[in-house]
């Protein structure tokens, strides 16, 4: 092996690990005591560098992590390397993974750490990843360096070999979790779970209902009693020895046509390179390297590792009922091993804290495909947390480059649909074009006009981060955050993106900690009843009585920034709004159904306000026209105290904000009629005559 390959792998075990192994013959191995010791491991081309046991390694990592520290990892976060995920082949993954068996030389299971997960962040939580039914433990190959980062990351190795039970390896799971959780009782514990790890992590979990655990499972076995492997069990059974009956031919005998394709492109003399464009990438990559996955899995072998899985799915499903961890379902959508989307749908509908995201076009191997991060699938899932729950402030991770890029690029249509033009006001009081006036240092709130159904949210929060590097938290509606499984509410998964960016759930706690950790935070005082309002008051701030968030701004000395967002009304027209809605009899029970589910805000308010009914208001489409943001001067609130104690006057500085408000507003509906480029077509000739990533003109200012 090259050096820049042993780097990235763990290519040696050390000898200490097979110290509890006494002989490599299946009577022995069921004799064998498992050890709970665990090891983590990094080797060089030629040797051990170090091995330490679990117990020094978890102490090493025991570490206090106060409000300044939290602050610089924020900060550090925001501008870190952007660690791309690493793309190996499946190709790759077996030979490594048939090294690693070959240089196990058997033993017990153990658990190990690669070399390339490196030293995680203080008080990161624990991730015990969960091998598939081949068990080498490198099924997350591709994610070792992302995941490294934020977590403690164990990864569970079975050898080929070896014979011992699904229940006793659950107990060694088991006993892991209880002896890491009596070290660090206050942070939660990952179960990563792929395919056979899942039912693994399933199973452990429901003996462990006291321990604060996190399953993330990938396309988990529990359903293998409905599978095409299930009938491979008995014909293992009743075929001669003689016969060559190992994991390639058995493939032969599933059904489902990429498989079909593959072994008759093989056996009529067709290269395999020609298949390889044609069927999905997993079972494409696994029938190219049908002589890896034979030396791994001979017959006796895959007859013993079919029957874990009979077994795994059996016990798993047998303890659903016991399972009580927050748990989070990966389910793909062309998995030709096992019925992993209806499954997915099943264990969504029997755990209590479950969630499911879905990838339509990926197969079985979820975690070995290309465009599958495993980091900001957690993080959008909004499943990453270092206590016993998430805190939306200290646990927040920016979005990398590449998070980032991947985000704009899927939202790329609308900015090229509305062409925004961003204006910003300078100290001196000077109107330019661009956000050289939203000042960099924080903390920073953003007070504005909400759009019919958030249409403006989009562009302004990818264009500041984009133009300034400058990342907005959006304070947004509980129901983006949680949601009744048998409700109506919106899929949580709409929402990633939006967790990804950094919205959190409104509340003054959040509120209080994002100003305190010098944020720009985004907020809208009119919220749902101002993006969902009726026919006729388009650009009307329907906000509260009372200032809500002035007081706790000039606790923190924020700059104020009032914004006006124009455009709504040349994108489409409120025909049929909420008083039309609940005229109809379906309508009004389905709008009382889904309030009554989402967390109810401002239950004190007074006024227009305090109608945060949800719904759908009938919309009819425009040619679309253009948006336009403008920035109003920073209003400085250090020094202001003396509104902090007298109710009088931070009322003041809450009607001098709308008021600043709504002359943005006013502005930019009065200047955009001077605009040449406010419809849609002249800005689309003059892209074609400068190119479509030309910043297209507008008024003069």
């Amino acid at each position: 092996m090259a050096a820049s390959e042993a780097s990235l792998f763990l290519s040696n075990l050390s000898p200490a690990l097979r110290r509890d192994s006494t002989s490599s013959s299946l009577g022995n191995l069921k004799s064998t005591r498992i050890s709970t010791s665990s090891w983590r491991l990094a080797v060089s081309t030629e040797q051990t560098l170090f091995t330490s046991t679990r117990n020094d390694f978890s102490e090493r990592r025991r570490l206090d992590m106060g409000k300044d520290e939290l602050e610089a990892v924020a900060s550090a976060a925001a501008t870190s390397e952007d660690p791309a995920v690493e793309r190996r082949s499946l190709k790759e993954y077996f030979e490594r993974s048939k090294e690693l068996i070959i240089r196990s030389n058997g033993g017990p299971p153990r658990w190990f750490t690669p070399l390339e997960c490196g030293s995680p962040l203080a008080n990161s939580p624990l991730l015990l990843f969960l091998p598939g039914v081949v068990g080498v433990g490198l099924g997350l190959i591709n994610h070792h360096h992302r995941l490294g980062k934020i977590f403690e990351m164990w990864c569970l190795h079975i050898p080929v070999m070896d014979r011992t039970p699904f229940t006793e390896l659950a107990k060694l799971v088991e006993r892991t979790i209880r002896s890491e959780n009596h070290r660090s009782p206050n942070r939660p514990i990952y179960l990563v779970g792929e395919s056979f790890g899942g039912c693994l992590a399933l199973a452990v979990a429901a003996c462990t209902p006291d321990i604060d655990l996190v399953l993330i499972l990938a396309n988990p076995a529990s359903s293998f009693s409905r599978s095409q492997l299930q009938p491979l069990i008995p014909l293992l059974d009743i075929m001669p020895d003689q016969l060559n009956v190992s994991l390639p031919n058995m493939l032969r005998l599933m059904t489902g046509d990429p498989l079909r394709m593959v072994m008759d492109s093989l056996l009529e003399g067709f290269p395999l390179q020609q298949t390889v464009g044609e069927l999905s990438q997993d079972l494409v990559s696994i029938s190219s390297y049908l002589s890896v996955l034979s030396d791994v899995l001979p017959r006796e072998t895959l007859r013993w590792k079919l029957q874990m899985l009979k077994s795994a799915s059996a016990v798993s499903n047998s303890r659903l009922h016991a399972v009580k961890a927050q748990t989070l379902i990966l389910s793909s959508g062309r998995d030709q091993l096992l019925p992993s989307q209806e499954e997915g749908e099943r264990l969504c509908r029997a755990l209590p804290k479950c969630e499911i995201r879905k990838f339509s076009d990926r197969g079985h191997f979820l975690f070995l495909e290309d465009g599958i991060d495993l980091v900001t699938i957690i993080k959008g899932a909004g499943f990453y947390r270092r206590g016993k729950y998430i805190d939306y402030v200290s646990d927040y991770m920016p979005p990398t480059p590449t998070e980032f890029g991947k985000i704009y690029d899927e939202i790329r249509w609308i900015n090229a649909a509305t062409s925004p033009v961003m204006l910003s006001t300078l100290e001196d009081g000077k109107i330019v074009r661009g956000l050289a006036g939203i000042p960099s240092a924080g903390p920073v709130l953003l007070v504005g006009y909400h759009m019919l159904l958030g249409l403006e949210l989009v562009p302004l929060i990818t264009n500041i981060y984009r133009e300034r590097n400058i990342l907005v938290r959006g304070i947004a509606h509980p129901m983006t955050f949680m949601k009744n499984k048998k409700g109506k509410l919106p899929d949580l998964s709409l929402y990633d993106t939006f967790r990804i960016m950094g919205a959190v759930p409104v509340s003054g706690t959040n509120f209080y900690k994002l100003l305190s950790s010098k944020s720009h935070v985004l907020l809208y005082p009119g919220g749902m009843r101002e993006a969902l309002h009726r026919k006729g008051e388009e650009y009307k701030l329907i906000w509260p009585e009372q200032s809500e968030f002035v007081r706790m701004a000039i606790r923190f000395g924020a700059k104020i920034i009032p914004f006006g967002a124009v455009g709504e009304d040349d994108i489409g027209k409120v025909v049929f709004d909420y008083d039309d809605l609940m005229k109809i009899p379906y309508f009004k029970g389905e709008i009382e159904e889904l309030t009554n589910e989402a967390v109810k805000l401002r239950t004190d308010a007074n006024g227009d306000v305090a109608n945060q009914d949800i719904h759908l208001p009938g919309v009819l489409p425009k040619f679309p026209g253009r948006f336009y943001f403008y920035f109003g001067k920073p209003i400085e609130t250090e020094g202001r105290k003396l509104e902090l104690k007298d109710r009088d006057k931070s009322h003041e500085l809450y009607l001098q904000v709308k008021s600043e408000v709504q002359k943005c507003i006013a502005y930019l509906k009065e200047r955009r009629e001077n605009d040449p480029y406010r419809n849609l077509i002249p800005r689309l000739i003059y892209h074609s005559i400068h190119g479509f990533t030309a910043e297209v003109p507008t008024f003069e200012l």
